[in-house]
């Protein structure tokens, strides 16, 4: 059995806009999970080391990262028709729904039985959070170095409660540094 990849496949114009429509409107209250399923594991647009790098800029990028992701997988596909419909496609099951709760929470949000519901779709949300990381963590097979990384920055915002930018200011030239050092690209180490 190999560990290599499945080949990657470019989804037409119409799979982009269904595949992120299903993203928006499976992945309510964690959509990060369902992308990385759709896109990773059902549909093998990307490999997974791709998934995480386009989730990671999306992540140092203003606005959500699960949408800049969108404009990005979109673009490389099918240019700015790609990352119109990726985008359309993600946001268009999820403001219907969100229309639907606002005015639902609107007319019944004060009755006691609404907190505990609120709640519970709270700690589902996280779960779903944290099963993806680990997941893609597990997966991408980090370096040592990757992973001193990940627990700083888990550490920074878990115990110590930076806030996201001041995080990536502080480890994304550490990262891109060691990334380098690993590449041989600084300091003299070998490629390997």
């Amino acid at each position: 059995m190999s560990d290599a990849p499945p080949p990657t496949v470019v989804p037409g114009r119409s799979a982009l806009f269904m595949g992120y429509l299903k993203i928006g409107l499976f992945g309510f209250g964690g959509v990060a999970a369902w992308a990385r399923r759709v896109i990773v594991e059902e549909r093998h647009w990307l490999t997974e080391r791709d998934y995480a790098e386009v989730l990671g800029l999306g992540q140092v990028l203003p606005g959500p990262n699960v949408g800049n992701a969108a404009v990005m997988i979109g673009r490389r596909f099918h240019g700015l028709a790609g990352a119109l419909l990726a985008t359309g496609g993600l946001y268009c099951a999820p403001f219907i729904i969100l229309v639907m709760l606002c005015l639902f929470y609107d007319r019944y949000g004060q009755l006691p039985a609404v907190a505990p519901v609120m709640a519970g779709i709270a700690a589902g949300a996280a779960g779903m959070v944290i099963g993806t990381a680990f997941k893609m963590t597990g997966k991408l097979k980090l370096r040592p170095e990757a992973v001193a990384i990940l627990l700083l920055a888990t550490l920074g915002a878990a115990w110590l409660g930076l806030p996201l930018p001041v995080i990536v200011l502080i480890l994304a030239p550490v990262s891109i540094a060691l990334s380098l050092w690993r590449a041989g690209l600084l300091g003299g180490v070998p490629a390997r």
